[in-house]
């Protein structure tokens, strides 16, 4: 059976439905919560941009009627009666407000009957006001007394304004929506990205199929200038792979077979073949989509403001349309009724609080989407928002400053072993481990041919190293806690060892049958961008501290390469969370990047945690940022794309907030007693679209952050 498609509201996420419709919060359309390549037409789009251009049309001739009354030399009262002229503003005005502005009045209904008021609550009041008190004025003229009537006797009309303020909104929806639309551009260019076929190679022939048919073990033919159809693994053939979309590097990789290859990512030069792993849903790049997805829905801390203040914001500015009439009506010039109508009008006009409700959430949106083409993923809104606040970053170091692929330089015998002899030992304990130091022993010995043996009673001890028995010979594998532990004597190596670790060099030990046999010397390569990405974090007024199981001496070397501001080592796995809390208990807000399973409680435990994107799924599924490409660089641009962000979020706010404090007593009238200035009802529609357009523009902005 088919998924059935699901509609959600961007500022009100929490909204869903089945089917298209408005959303009953705060009346704007619906939108699918899954964006697709073959998405539907956009009807909301469509139908108001239909609706506008009716509008327009019409309204030309009452823009004209209306210019020609206020110049007697060209006034259409000189060919027909005043009366005829009202007559004729009713019936060009009266499909634009009815038709056209129907939507307005739906949505205006619905506010009332889920008691949800909104903006169409004041633009459905101010139009109907305007349109119905000038058809009164038409068919019944003479109930109204002369607090109605201007000089000459007659009862205005505002016709063109009910019709001028409908095409206004019919507008600023319009670009709206098409704004809108454009928060979802990099979803899209991810869904682009995805090949539509794969050419699988079965029974030695290649046959091209659709993608969704692929299967995980297939083996996939992949061309120069070809898309990489699924995850996978290189068996034959090398390229330069560009991965840019997914990890936001322009630079294009290096492959070879044996290489880890992510689906929708460019194939540039050589031809392959692929296994693929991971197809469909599982692949990097539909978690990626899914994860912005899920993100731009979610709700920021900051947008409690937004909704505190919109929860009771249309009742006061009702109230101050109620009282602004009175006040006009009680105390204003002639026509004084007809003037206070206008004023209460150009009130609700002006005050609409789309603007309110778009600020936060659409930066969110267009936010996580920029995030997600330069590979930062962030789990919701509020880890862009805590992102902002933190002092603190907490690294550790394998896989995050340092390449996190370790290798053996070294094996240094003791007197009596070999190093033959040693390799033999330390890959027949290392054989089943996925830790890179394991793999750097096993990467050795493989090269010099040396076959592991067998390994009985094994044990790993957490954070210190592994034990066993291998043709009856006890052996002990690891780090000086380990050796402590076992209490085996290895001062004599100590000095040598002690002058490799201040090089930056991890030195893992062996013991045979409780006496030391020899030292593996292995080194994991500073990542390029180390250096760089710490200084410029520094900048950003942030402390940097490297969290590790590696020897103080060892740390210690590394973090003065790169000038990381303090290093704790010798640190066991179960310590890494209790770590992050001490720091928390110094009021310092914590953000942490780490990559294995045994960092998952520390990432869960910091205010934020960054996954490493080369780490396991529990780590990913940890944090609140996960970077595809792990490396500092990334950390940095999560920070300045989340302080980005908050100040756009800011700026959106303060537009809202102070177009409200300065119209809404305009709007009212308080220029009138010392200018003479009143705000026509038509300035205020286009001011309040104006608004929204103005929110969403700021958002874009956030697109083009460097």
């Amino acid at each position: 059976m088919a998924n059935t498609k699901i509609y959600t509201c961007p500022m009100h996420p929490e909204v869903k439905q089945s089917k298209p419709g408005d959303c009953p919060e705060c009346g704007m359309a619906l939108e699918p919560q899954t964006i697709s390549l073959q998405e539907e037409k956009n009807i909301e789009l469509i139908n108001m941009t239909k609706r506008f251009w009716i509008s327009l049309i019409l309204l030309i001739p009452l823009i004209f009627i209306t210019i020609s009354l206020s110049i007697p030399a060209i006034s259409i009262r000189n060919i027909i009666s005043f009366k005829t002229v009202q007559w004729l503003e009713f019936i060009i005005s009266t499909p634009v407000v009815l038709w056209a502005g129907w939507p307005f009045f739906i949505r205006g209904y619905n506010s009332i009957k889920y008691r949800s008021l909104n903006m169409f609550t004041l633009i459905s009041i101010g139009v109907a006001v305007a349109y119905f008190y000038s058809f009164i004025a038409v068919i019944i003229p003479w109930i109204f007394p002369s607090s109605f009537r201007d000089k000459s006797g007659q009862v205005a009309t505002y016709f063109e304004s009910a019709a001028f303020i409908v095409t206004l909104v019919l507008l600023g929806q319009v670009l709206e929506l098409k704004a809108r639309n454009k928060t979802s551009q990099a979803i899209k260019l991810l869904l682009e990205m995805e090949p539509k076929t794969a050419r699988v190679i079965k029974d030695g022939k290649e046959t091209d199929i659709p993608l969704d048919e692929v299967a995980a073990g297939d083996l996939l033919r992949v061309r120069p200038g070809e898309k990489v159809p699924a995850d996978g693994i290189i068996i034959e053939g090398s390229t330069s792979i560009d991965e840019s979309m997914i990890t936001g590097e322009s630079i294009p990789v290096e492959k070879y077979p044996g290489s880890q290859v992510i689906g929708g990512t460019l194939n540039t030069t050589g031809s392959l073949i692929m296994k693929a792993e991971k197809v469909g849903s599982d692949t990097l790049l539909s978690k990626i989509i899914q994860m912005v997805s899920q993100a731009q829905r979610s709700r920021a801390p900051i947008q409690k403001l937004a909704d505190v203040v919109s929860g009771y914001f249309v009742q006061i500015v009702i109230a101050v349309s109620i009282l602004t009439f009175i006040i006009w009506a009680l105390f204003g010039p002639q026509p004084r009724m007809a003037l206070a109508i206008v004023n209460a009008v150009a009130v609700l006009l002006i005050a609409c609080p789309c603007a309110l409700g778009l600020a936060t959430p659409i930066s969110i949106m267009v936010a996580t989407g920029k995030g997600a083409t330069e590979g930062i993923l962030f789990k919701n809104a509020e880890t862009i928002e805590l992102m902002k606040k933190i002092d603190t970053l907490v690294v550790d170091k394998t896989g995050t400053i340092t390449k996190g692929k370790p290798q053996l330089i070294e094996v240094i015998p003791e007197k009596g072993f070999d190093e033959k002899e040693i390799l033999y030992f330390a890959v027949s304990m290392e054989k089943g481990s996925e830790h890179p130091l394991a793999m750097a022993i096993v990467s050795k010995a493989t090269e010099q041919e040396i076959n592991p043996g067998k390994v009985e009673e094994f044990k790993s001890i957490q954070g210190k190293g592994i034990i066993g028995k291998i043709e009856a010979h006890n052996v002990v594998l690891g780090n000086n806690l380990l050796f402590s532990d076992f209490k085996i004597n290895h001062n004599n190596t100590n000095l040598e060892s002690e002058n490799k670790r201040k090089e930056g060099k991890i030195v893992v030990f062996l013991a045979i049958d409780g006496k030391i046999a020899g030292q593996l010397v292995v080194a994991d390569p500073i990542k390029d961008t180390a250096f760089s990405a710490i200084k410029q974090i520094h900048k950003e007024g942030i402390q940097v501290i490297m969290l590790t199981g590696d020897n103080q001496t060892t740390a210690e070397a590394i973090s003065k390469q790169i000038g990381i501001d303090k290093v704790i080592s010798e640190v066991l796995p179960d310590q890494k969370a209790l770590i992050i809390k001490k720091l928390q208990e110094e009021k310092k807000i914590v953000a942490m990047a780490g990559d294995g399973i045994n960092d998952a409680p520390a990432l869960t435990q910091a205010n934020v945690g960054i996954a490493m994107g080369s780490g396991t799924d529990i780590a990913i599924e940890s944090a609140g940022i996960t970077l595809v490409k792990g490396d500092l660089n990334g950390i940095l641009k999560a920070i300045r794309l989340s302080r980005a962000t908050m100040q756009n979020i800011k700026q959106n706010l303060f537009f809202a907030f102070i177009y409200n404090t300065i119209g809404i007593p305009i709007a009212a009238g308080i220029l009138y007693p010392f200018f003479g200035i009143l705000l026509s009802p038509v300035i205020a529609a286009a001011a309040m679209s104006f608004s929204s357009i103005s929110v969403i523009s700021n958002a874009l902005r956030l697109r083009k952050t460097k």
